[in-house]
């Protein structure tokens, strides 16, 4: 999730935002700084995102699909979390090509259109993973806390239309950034002090005044961020009243269990993202907001697939249930 969640607004514009446009040149690209200028570390860091992204795109592919076959896994918590993978595949394939085809190429540019599209689909997915994390742990406390009703509470037309609502609500979230994005002007120098188009990074060579950008980050960003954070506190709360009040070891445990995965997913989600914006606006801290970046972009759409690949069960054995259904039949 990039700087669509919080910053300060500017309190004043700078000076050369304000002056006439004869300065402003009308963009057909972008010049990207990349994670580093380093030659000796390009290509070892080729190699590194490369292998990052193969083992993303094959394993939350192969997540999807298995879902998809495995009859037993049919079931709400199954189909978020294909949902799920889906996101981590999508925003991964978002970033990931142009980063490594800037790599290994003398200059890192991109183009205007490009770049837009890039930074339309990013903030898309990223305001779509935010309320998918919300939906998986509703449904949790749907499956703890009202077990009866589960399957009346979590049906599959409702998941289906919980499903497209957030697709619906980050299409027109991200149309409105991307809206006033193309409004405005960007000095001569073109220089994106980032890896990929950010909204922040694009907002910095731009010669126009941004305070309409910033407001609706602030505006549409606290949205996005509190009412999921709030949904995902707010049913870990009534879940972990629910477990206290159960009095077997071995079904708290099992209760316990059950939230591992994703209360892990949250955690470096939303820790990634706090660490990327709460730190003071710097040219130092640009450069940390990209590692942080790219540990976002990159790193979490691969640990979310180990998360909830290598702690289920159901997810383990899949592969070899259904092998066995083959042969049977």
């Amino acid at each position: 999730m990039s700087q669509i969640c919080s910053t300060p607004l500017a309190a004043t514009e700078p000076a050369e935002r304000i002056t006439d446009h004869r300065n402003h040149s009308s963009v057909t690209e972008f010049i990207l700084s990349g994670i580093t200028e380093l030659p000796e570390l390009q290509l070892p860091l080729f190699f590194l995102f490369l292998g990052n992204y193969v083992v993303t795109v094959v394993g939350n592919l192969g997540m999807t699909v298995l879902i998809g076959l495995s009859s037993h896994l049919h079931t709400p918590t199954y189909y978020f979390l294909s949902s799920l993978s889906f996101i981590d595949l999508c925003q991964s394939t978002i970033i990931t090509p142009r980063m490594l085809v800037n790599f290994v190429t003398e200059k890192n540019t991109i183009s205007y259109p490009e770049c837009m599209t890039q930074l339309y689909f990013f903030i898309v997915f990223a305001i779509v993973e935010c309320h998918m994390l919300a939906m998986m742990a509703y449904d949790r406390y749907a499956a703890i806390c009202n077990l009866l009703l589960y399957n009346v509470i979590m049906s599959y037309h409702i998941c289906f239309g919980l499903t497209v609502g957030v697709y619906v609500l980050g299409i027109i979230r991200s149309t409105i950034h991307t809206g006033f994005m193309l409004k405005l002007f960007f000095f001569k120098t073109k220089v994106v002090n980032h890896y990929f188009c950010d909204l922040f990074p694009l907002l910095e060579p731009s010669s126009s005044s941004i305070y309409m950008n910033e407001l609706l980050v602030l505006g549409l960003s606290t949205f996005n961020i509190l009412t999921p954070a709030l949904t995902i506190f707010a049913s870990y709360i009534f879940i972990i009243s629910r477990i206290l009040h159960i009095r077997s070891t071995e079904g708290r445990s099992k209760a316990f269990s059950t939230c591992s995965s994703h209360i892990s997913a949250v955690i470096i989600f939303y820790g990634s993202a706090a660490f990327m914006h709460l730190q003071p606006s710097n040219a130092s801290s640009m450069d940390q907001g990209k590692m942080s970046s790219v540990f976002y972009t990159t790193v979490v759409s691969m640990l979310n697939l180990m998360i909830y690949s290598l702690r289920n069960k159901d997810v383990k054995f899949a592969p070899k249930k259904i092998l066995e259904s083959r042969v049977c039949s």
